[in-house]
């Protein structure tokens, strides 16, 4: 599919906009802004908006909407104000709802055999503070950002990399710019697109203050008569595009963050300057404001039953689906069921960078991995907790993806005791005489599985687990933790196992990248090692030393490389095989459709959807931007 969406770029450069002159088109003003329009102190939308504004076509079933309200959503933390950058989905290029890769903040994008991009930029566009957004931004963040040792010392980010080599970035003039590469890179546009987005451009005009290139006084705080310096760390922290989390920094998203952390509540107040309207050529977005309450994870779902939030799948589970319908007549808020793309719902994640030796020996033995997925009654967990409404089976494609195959969803996947137990003692891993098995050292087998704490029913699967283990001899301990702590004792070697979900993209195909099969970043916690050391080019981390792994990645190049689909599907089917053999990650179930809560009175969210991270970015796709309240 990817292949095909960069050609679609060609015909559909200017999909959604129409050809109008702001400075010439009456506009339909928030009435939010009327009184400073009149006091002289913001300008008219005419210019505030660019020349040619991305025009909305709205989908099937929705309508124009009415300008006003607030809002109220629920996030279990305050880092979750990134979720205004994922909702609000205002990319260079975006993803539509069938997902095709269209321009959205780009005007056009000229895509030539995956190595040449040539990007305009809507003329007048501006920031949420009213400076211009020009190419000046994408030379800063090329030249000042990523090429400026200290403030990236490894360099340019892995995704601008083809084979080590860094793109060459022209500025051509005030709205156009090119990225080359002497080799295709597939990824480019799907990683501008993404729910947390490659970010190629930074507000130049305000980065500056603090960039010593610019300031030679950047960084300087007087203590005690003494100087320090920090300039680098200072910049990081003012460059938060994607954490939102500082106030100051210009925005280009629908909605601006005006918190600061830390705070139990976030504010965001539309962006007078954002460069979407409708057909009736009213500017986006219709909600004045979107605000964000701090609520302990565990309980957002009784809190949004309570009709405490307007829009939420944050922190929802489908075991809270039941007593969500429950309180919809009092609470004036309907439970729309979203199918959902992951090649798991729920995972187990075998950490084969454990610090401990022997442990990493035992969970490095692929029997060792298929025993364990064989043990688990995968029916039992379907029918208590998902009403046998789940598909139980691998962490793989979905059966709606061109990809999917049967076996690649059952291999190992069959609850199988015998099969399981005679793996077991193939290994060495023996019973004592409590029935418990032993690790070659002699330590009993005892497996803590680390989860983030946000979920029961991970507890409930766990649970469930726990019984089908201990038949054959394995011992597991649930230990609920907080997901930054459970990321970094994953990251460091000290977690054994660890609960996620699997693969974001279920519904992929030959041309979508299938980097996420392969030992390509840290967050993936079965080999995070194997992941930092791709990404940081080998400064950190470790080589792949497992066959397989290894093989996974040289099939990741081979992709890259492919030129035609047909080689694509063959590497594709190749890693599918052997993730399903190898069981690096042991999927339980998928398919589980994720509960949206939406207040009755909020207009333009589809009652049918996928509830994806990416593609998808949650709620992006459908642009919140166009959802209103009724009166």
């Amino acid at each position: 599919m990817m292949r095909s969406l960069v050609f679609l770029l060609l015909p559909a450069a200017l999909a959604g906009t129409a050809p109008q002159a702001a400075a010439q088109e009456k506009f339909i003003e928030p009435p939010i802004f009327a009184e400073e329009i009149k006091a002289g102190k913001l300008p008219p939308a005419a210019k505030r908006l660019p020349e040619t504004p991305l025009v909305v076509k709205l989908g099937a079933g929705q309508e124009p909407g009415q300008y006003g309200g607030s809002l109220n959503m629920l996030i279990g933390r305050s880092r979750d104000v990134r979720m205004l950058v994922v909702y609000g989905y205002a990319r260079l290029v975006g993803y539509d709802t069938n997902f095709n890769i269209v321009p959205d903040i780009l005007e056009s994008i000229d895509a030539k055999g995956e190595r040449v991009f040539t990007m305009k930029l809507r003329k007048g566009h501006r920031w949420s503070d009213g400076q211009p957004f020009t190419t000046d931004d994408f030379r800063y963040f090329w030249d000042d950002v990523t090429n400026n040792k200290e403030l990236s010392p490894t360099g340019p980010p892995s995704d601008l990399l083809v084979n080590g080599e860094a793109p060459k970035v022209e500025i051509l003039d005030k709205q156009t710019l090119r990225y080359s590469w002497s080799k295709p890179n597939p990824d480019f546009l799907p990683r501008m697109a993404g729910a947390s987005p490659l970010f190629i451009f930074r507000p130049a005009h305000y980065l500056k203050n603090f960039h010593r290139k610019y300031n030679p006084k950047a960084g300087e705080a007087q203590s005690g008569g003494a100087v320090k310096r920090g300039w680098a760390a200072t910049h990081n922290r003012e460059d938060n595009m994607y954490q939102f989390d500082n106030p100051a920094l210009p925005t280009l998203q629908p909605w601006m963050n005006i918190s600061k952390p830390p705070a139990d509540r976030f504010v965001a107040l539309r962006n007078p300057y954002f460069h979407r309207v409708d057909a009736n050529r009213r500017q986006l977005p219709y909600i004045d404001r979107v605000v964000l309450s701090v609520a302990e994870g565990k309980l957002i779902p009784a809190k949004t039953g309570a009709g405490e939030s307007d829009l939420q799948a944050r922190d929802i589970q489908f075991n809270n689906y039941t007593f969500l319908k429950k309180g919809e007549k009092t609470n004036n808020y309907r439970t729309l069921l979203w199918k959902t793309a992951r090649g798991a719902h729920f995972a187990l994640f075998p950490n084969l960078n454990v610090n401990d030796p022997v442990w990493r020996a035992v969970l490095r033995d692929a029997r060792v991995r298929r025993a364990l997925s064989l043990a688990i009654d995968r029916s039992q967990v379907n029918q208590v907790l998902y009403f046998g409404l789940a598909t139980e089976g691998n962490n793989t494609v979905v059966a709606e993806s061109s990809l999917y195959r049967k076996e690649y969803q059952t291999r190992w996947a069959q609850y199988d005791k015998k099969a399981a137990e005679k793996l077991l003692d193939e290994c060495g891993l023996k019973r004592g005489p409590d029935g418990l098995r032993r690790l070659p050292d002699g330590r009993p087998l005892e497996i803590i599985v680390e989860t983030a704490g946000e979920s029961t029913e991970q507890t409930d699967v766990l649970e469930m687990i726990r019984e089908n283990w201990r038949e054959i001899g394995v011992k597991l301990f649930p230990k609920p933790t907080q997901r930054e702590v459970l990321r970094n004792r994953v990251f460091s070697g000290e977690a054994l196992m660890s609960v996620w979900t699997g693969i974001e993209n279920g519904l992929a195909n030959p041309d979508i990248s299938p980097e996420e099969l392969a030992p390509t970043s840290q967050q993936q916690l079965q080999w995070p090692k194997f992941g930092q050391h791709f990404e940081t080019s080998g400064k950190a981390g470790e080589a792949p030393d497992i066959a397989e792994a290894a093989e996974l990645m040289k099939l990741n190049g081979q992709w890259r490389d492919a030129a035609t689909r047909d080689e694509r599907t063959k590497i594709w089917h190749r890693m599918l095989q052997i993730h399903a053999e190898q069981q690096f990650v042991i999927g339980v179930v998928s398919g589980v459709a994720q509960p949206v809560v939406v207040r009755n009175t909020l207009r333009n969210v589809p009652e049918k959807g996928i509830y994806n991270w990416d593609p998808g970015a949650f709620f992006g796709i459908y642009r919140p931007d166009t959802f209103w309240f009724s009166k």
